[in-house]
Order: structure tokens, then sequence, then C-alpha cells
């Protein structure tokens, strides 16, 4: 059986995603039709929800109290040893910390930006294991930026990928197709894509982070979100093989269903280079 109990995650690597939205039976109702995904109450209070699939941990949802102006989006969280640390790293390179740090049960997490406007947060403390008896998360992560490696250089600051540290993240570059690959171990973990556009009114295009989560098959889950109220584009090739659909709830909450595999990518550079510069 996967285990699902509480540990320390990794520093550098992707904890958890969340979703807050302002009707949480509604999304719930929603993400059990299109993904097949069970919920049981949070550690956070009331309005709070975790979602799981085959028995493991995959997302949050969080009910947003009447009145207050927060968007449905999906927003990644990476782990780090001292959330004020981190989100004086976040300043200083020119992002913006929204939220926090602010003390939970279990720990304390922030929510900031980047110098794109891609939403992202952080969390210091133990949380739900989000990977299976492989170390194989259930989402995987996609930056769609402006420019790959100066987004690169902001997270690996901020997060110490590259830093040579055992167990740490390592990134690779694909120059020919402005791709940053992030890697755990031999799994990978995030990629990071040039070609967002700032100002474009499609949030699609956007810089943000993507979630993407695997389906057994595609066009069913694009026939659920639909019947369920939600949109989807059609199927398309996924860089991993397979094809995907990025889906909006209706609520707003985009996110990618695939099925193919995580692109491998190049293979993580281990010196310590600019990416890996290491600073306050």
């Amino acid at each position: 059986m996967t285990p699902t109990g509480h540990v320390m995650p990794v520093c550098g690597t992707p904890c958890w995603v969340n979703l807050m939205t302002r009707n949480l039976q509604a999304t719930q109702d929603f993400y059990s039709a299109v993904l097949g995904w069970e919920f049981r109450p949070g550690s956070l209070g009331t309005g709070f929800s975790v979602a799981s699939a085959h028995g493991q941990p995959v997302a949050g949802l969080g009910e947003v109290a009447a009145g207050r102006p927060v968007a449905g989006s999906w927003t990644p969280y990476f782990a780090v040893a001292d959330v004020d640390v981190t989100a004086a790293r976040v300043r200083e390179r020119g992002g913006t910390v929204a939220v926090g740090p602010v003390r939970f049960v279990l720990g304390r997490g922030a929510v900031a930006a980047d110098r794109d406007g891609a939403v992202f947060g952080f969390w210091e403390g133990r949380a739900l294991r989000w990977t299976d008896e492989y170390g194989n998360p259930p989402a995987f992560l996609e930056l769609r930026t402006r420019d790959a490696f100066d987004a690169a250089i902001f997270y690996a600051q901020i997060f110490d990928w590259a830093s040579g540290d055992p167990g740490g993240c390592e990134v690779a570059y694909a120059y020919e197709n402005d791709t940053v690959t992030v890697r755990q171990v031999k799994n990978t973990v995030a990629t990071v894509r040039g070609g967002g556009v700032g100002e474009s009114p499609d949030p699609r295009v956007r810089p943000r982070w993507h979630v993407h989560f695997r389906v057994d098959d595609v066009e069913a889950a694009i026939a659920a979100a639909r019947e369920a109220g939600g949109t989807a584009t059609p199927p398309a090739p996924s860089p991993g093989g397979g094809t995907e659909s990025v889906i909006s709830d209706p609520g707003g909450g985009l996110f990618t269903v695939s099925t193919g595999s995580v692109p491998a990518g190049p293979v993580p550079v281990t010196r310590k280079g600019p990416v890996g510069h290491r600073g306050r």
C-alpha cells in the first residue's frame, strides 16, 4: 500500500498543489466526475478538503470566504527549510509575497508571484506524503513563462536548485527549445518553458504554473468536464507522448490532463553554476 502519512519533504521539491474555490462541494463534485477523486476533511479546519486517487493524496481544496477577491487557480507548493528566508529571497529578486508567512498546525506557508506574475507557494514543516513508493508525484508541474532561463535562475536561487546537495533538485537546459528540466534524484518533477505572453488575454498563454494530472483517457476526461459544467480544449499531442487537454473547472481553475509520460529532458547538471548560486 502507498504510504500516506505526514513526512518532512525534501527542500526545493514540489510538495503539494492546492485550489481555492468559492463553492467547495460543487468543486469536489466536478473533480470527482472528471478525475475520479475522493475527498475527506483536511487538517486546516472547516472549508478545506484533501483529494485522493487510489489511496494517495493528490491535492488540497479550500473554500474562499464570501467577499474575498481570490481567483480560482491551481497553486503548486515547494518545500523549504525556512519560510521567512525564502520570502526574503523572493522579494530581493523582484518577486512579490502576496500571502503570509502564515502558521498552520503542521508548519508555515506563504504564497508569492515571480517576476512575470506566475503564482506559487512554499511550505516549511511536515506535509502529507505526495509521492508513491517510487518517488513519483501524482501531478507534474510546468511553468510557462516569458524566458525559461531567466525564470530558472529566479527559482534556483530561491529554492537552491542545482546546489549539489544529495537528494536535492538539479536542473538541465535544452537551449534549442528554451526548456529547463528540474529533477529530484531520477524523477522529473517540473519543467520550465519559454514563450509565455504576459499581456495576453488568454490565461492559458500568460506566465503561470500549469498542473498536469495523468488520466487513462483524455477524451473521456474532456467529455466529463463539459458535462459537469467546465470547458476543455480539443485533444493535442503532449510533450511526453500521448495526448493532453487544458481543462477549466466551472470556477475558472485551469489544469491539464494527459496520457503521456513526463518528458525526460536532458541530463541534469551536477556542478554549481550561475543558476545554482546560493544566497539569502
